[in-house]
């Protein structure tokens, strides 16, 4: 495995780790943030391992899409995951009022774990 998808493997699992804490300590719109990037730097990483870089979340999204979903590599569910807390982020993020509730919260850094456990498989065993 590359340096780099090595790398942004661990960082997958610091905000993992982050996105745990903030939500035990009643930061839930922080801790989607943060699930959120583990996902996003594990599809960051499967990307270095092809030496594709991307400037934008979307180009990252847009990219993990055409060489993993639309190839039959990851199931399309991860994608939708992806995108869709991508959104919840964005809300968390810059919305004045959020209603996560903590099990939604919990759900996705579910999620994003296993994200990052198929993607670490995949670098691991391909």
């Amino acid at each position: 495995m590359k340096e780099n998808a090595q790398f942004l493997l661990e960082k997958a699992d610091s905000a993992i780790g982050a996105a745990e804490s903030l939500l035990r300590d009643g930061y839930r719109d922080f801790s989607a943030g943060r699930a959120y990037y583990a996902m996003f730097y594990a599809a960051e990483a499967l990307l270095a391992e092809k030496e594709l870089v991307f400037k934008k979340h979307v180009g990252v999204h847009r990219a993990f899409s055409e060489h993993f979903i639309k190839t039959g590599l990851f199931e399309q569910k991860y994608y939708q995951w992806l995108v869709a807390l991508f959104n919840s982020r964005l809300v968390g993020d810059y919305a004045i009022r959020t209603e996560f509730e903590n099990e939604e919260v919990k759900e996705w850094i579910n999620e994003a774990r296993e994200f990052l456990d198929k993607v670490r498989d995949y670098l691991t065993n391909s």
